[in-house]
């Protein structure tokens, strides 16, 4: 049974840099991402300093302009105007004699508590991490602590705060990764830091002294790594009036499928102390996948909204990946809500809306009966490399399964018997790479429904999975020799598919 579809929309207006990004041979390699934001060339990690600031949502990140591996880490910097189409602009900030520029965060200093703007003009103010090398290689262990730089023209450039470091380290190795907050109810800044296994709350008025509030973590959550990338935000539950405080921390190594990964607890902060709900040994993790990392949130978003963005890669191979002039690629930018689910309280993860401005239209295929196998796509018609897939299963076995001409595929489905969502990458195309990159990947079903609803994002080498409305998300990358482009249904046995769409997505280089 064969069930064919045509997609069609109009085009938004093009962009004139996605034209020209389009038109160069780097956006159209082989592997690279086309709704993914990556570095147009050599290599990129950590998100860093995400804010949103009259009307642009500014990434930076993790940059080494040399090479496609490791280096001497910059901040890349690029600007959106809808979280999907992205600007690259000149790298932000350059290592300098106090050392690299490691991870960090930015804020809009409203106030200007800082004394950087005025309240006319306030301020951006960049919060990271320095990282002397030359110290590091005389085995001291104070070789990471804290810098600010600022900017009065809107993020376009930047100056370094004469008095840096404004956090000096006293003598511990993993001291870094300052995310920094506004916490109205007691005046003043909180930046939150990861401190070897655990984190720390310091508090300042003026970004610029510090003094520490309090710790957390060395006695909760995973502790198969170190501790990297902390987040602290408040949000409602359920949308209703009680409001809850989430933490983000990532760890690595020590995820749940190896490796990187990020873990979060939800609690109560008074500014000052963060306390979890519970003390309990169950884990809970914001992306089950291999390939979400170092994720944390845009500061200063409209309203309530709390919007996430990660890493795509992991430590344990990320350096292997058999890409070609770069390295590095986000995920999709993700609303975060807070739900209550069977006397738990759990974060939900969801792609934003904002990625209907890539779509070339939608195919309502509505309920279908899957005997053994139903295809929704195969070769004959036009390929489908990007696209977002949403269904509506009975919680019994079934796979989608995304194929080539070359037999290469990702299984995407549900294990009934063993309550646990996958991933299988081992027929994608090339998993030897690095002996380290897993080829089955699960996650716990965490909903009792009858019920799963799936939304699965796919692009030429990743593919984004959300189940249960995001309460359980994997993310995994995949690097076939020629794109994915034929879909399919298997099932075991026969099984009612309730609701299920195609829509296909545009290329944001184009």
């Amino acid at each position: 049974m064969v069930l064919a579809f045509f997609l069609t929309g109009c085009r938004s207006q093009e962009h004139q840099q996605n034209e020209s990004l389009a038109a160069d041979s780097t956006f159209g390699q082989k592997h690279r991402p086309q709704i993914h934001f990556t570095p147009k060339e050599k290599w990129m990690n950590d998100p860093n300093g995400m804010v949103y600031h009259k009307g642009q949502y500014h990434l930076f990140y993790q940059y080494y302009p040399e090479d496609i591996v490791w280096g001497p880490m910059h901040w890349g910097h690029a600007v959106s105007k809808d979280l999907i189409h992205w600007t690259h602009l000149p790298i932000a900030l350059y290592p300098d004699s106090l050392g690299l520029i490691f991870s960090g965060s930015a804020v809009v200093d409203k106030l200007n508590t800082s004394g950087f703007g005025s309240k006319k003009n306030p301020p951006l103010v960049a919060v990271y991490t320095y990282h002397s090398q030359e110290k590091e290689k005389a085995g001291r262990t104070d070789y990471q602590y804290q810098g600010i730089a600022y900017s009065t023209d809107d993020g376009n450039t930047w100056i370094k705060y004469e008095g840096n470091p404004v956090l000096k380290n006293q003598g511990i190795k993993d001291f870094r990764d300052p995310k920094v907050f506004y916490h109205n109810e007691s005046s003043k800044w909180v930046m939150i830091l990861a401190v070897k296994d655990h984190v720390e709350l310091w508090g300042s008025s003026n970004l610029k002294a510090w003094s520490k509030l309090s710790d957390f973590g060395s006695d909760y959550g995973a502790h198969g790594g170190v501790w990297e990338c902390p987040d602290l935000f408040e949000m409602t539950l359920d949308g209703g009036a009680t409001r809850k405080w989430v933490m983000i921390v990532s760890l690595n190594p020590g995820g749940p499928n190896g490796g990187s990964a990020t873990q979060y607890f939800v609690g109560e902060f008074d500014g000052a102390k963060f306390t979890p709900d519970t003390h309990s040994s169950k884990i809970k993790w914001i992306d089950y996948g291999p390939d979400n990392y170092a994720g944390v949130t845009w500061s200063n978003t409209p309203g309530d909204r709390k919007i996430f963005l990660g890493w795509m890669s992991n430590w344990s191979y990320a350096q292997e990946l058999p890409t070609m002039t770069w390295r590095g690629a986000a995920t999709l930018p993700r609303d975060m809500t807070l739900t209550r689910v069977n006397n738990d309280v759990f974060v939900t993860s969801s792609v934003v809306d904002e990625l209907v401005v890539i779509s070339e239209g939608k195919k309502e295929l509505g309920s279908l009966q899957v005997d053994k196998t139903v295809t929704l796509a195969d070769e004959g018609f036009e390929a489908v490399s990007q696209f977002v897939l949403r269904g509506t299963f009975k919680a019994e076995d079934f796979a989608v399964v995304v194929s080539n001409s070359k037999d290469q595929s990702i299984r995407v489905g549900y294990d009934s018997g063993a309550g646990r969502f996958f991933i299988d990458r081992g027929k994608s195309g090339n998993v030897t790479f690095s002996k380290q990159f897993p080829t089955e990947i699960f996650s716990p079903r965490l909903d009792s429904d009858d019920e799963i609803e799936m939304t699965m994002v796919l692009d030429h080498s990743s593919v984004e999975v959300f189940f249960d409305n995001g309460l359980s998300v994997m993310t995994s990358l995949f690097f076939p020799d020629e794109p994915l482009s034929s879909i399919s249904i298997h099932s075991s046995h026969p099984t009612k598919v309730a609701r299920i769409s195609l829509q296909k997505l545009r290329s944001i280089w184009k």
